[in-house]
């Protein structure tokens, strides 16, 4: 998987936006930071806090039905600790979509009572809406906005330039395109963020990518693996694991061997579609 550490995610588009947050930063007052609940810190652009000029953040984990929802209160109490506003979202059914407007006036509270005190009662809060690709960006502005505003599409980069959304007469909304940093120094980062389908599978091995899931999963969830997929011998290497498991669902090639490729394919539908479970891959480390 060390390949992992060379993929390059940079190109004119991404430069581009790297420019426009830059140009946007002094209309700015916050920014909503779109991350997978699943993976928060791989789904966090570690640029975006330079890019930012120190602007409040407010991080919406989104698709947290999908996620473990113990994990996801323990992410929003770390970043409490940080300083920094969580909430957990998800824009498909609109759970916790109501929390953000009363977050956002929290959060930039100072400034309230600066636009109070110099007569601007009613000016509107203006927040950027930011994330690497296929986060959700465009379906949360969607989803707060009341309808179809901003074009969202399950696949990585569609929103391509920067688009303004009025919520209501106290809020305003940037949409920015998807920005992912030039590449990844850590390859679980790559690896975490195929897991989830933010990248496309094609750029690493299925089969490794399979077994470094399972690897995760085996020491995260172990009774999920085996709720889902019957007895296993959680001992053995992750390799061997996947080979468990495709012979359980009968994928077996000429010779009695698994056929690794259909079970890791297997694998990762499965867990993208929470039917192993509603899982968090990254958990919080209040050292780190």
């Amino acid at each position: 998987m060390s390949e992992a550490q060379n993929i390059q995610w940079f190109p004119g588009h991404m430069a581009k936006t790297r420019r426009q947050i830059k140009a946007v930063m002094p209309l700015i007052d916050a920014v909503a930071e779109v991350v997978d609940a699943r993976i928060p810190v791989s789904s966090r652009n570690p640029e975006l806090k330079s890019l930012t000029a120190g602007k409040p953040i407010i991080i919406l984990l989104n698709k947290c039905d999908m996620a473990d929802p113990k994990a996801t209160e323990e992410w929003i109490r770390y970043y409490k600790t940080k300083g920094i506003s969580a909430i957990g979202i998800d824009c498909k059914n609109g759970k916790g979509i109501n929390q953000f407007k009363d977050t956002v006036k929290t959060a930039l509270a100072d400034r309230l009572n600066y636009y109070a005190e110099k007569g601007m009662v009613g000016k509107p809060l203006r927040v950027m809406v930011a994330g690497i690709p296929n986060v959700g960006k465009s379906s949360f502005i969607n989803r707060i906005a009341g309808g179809s505003k901003a074009k969202a599409e399950n696949r990585p980069g569609v929103t391509r330039g920067n688009q303004w959304f009025t919520i209501d007469k106290q809020l305003e909304l940037l949409d920015t395109p998807g920005i992912l940093w030039p590449r990844f120094e850590d390859k679980t980062v790559g690896e975490h963020l195929a897991f989830t389908g933010a990248v496309k599978d094609r750029i690493l091995d299925t089969e490794l990518l399979a077994v470094r899931l399972l690897e995760l999963l085996a020491s995260l969830y172990p009774e999920k693996l085996t709720a889902r997929f019957g007895e296993l011998d959680l001992t053995a290497d992750s390799f061997d694991l996947l080979c468990q498991i495709g012979k359980k669902r009968g994928m077996v090639i000429r010779g009695g061997e698994t056929d690794t490729e259909r079970a890791a394919n297997m694998l990762l539908e499965e867990y993208r579609s929470c039917k192993i479970g509603n899982l968090t891959l990254e958990r919080v480390n209040y050292n780190a």
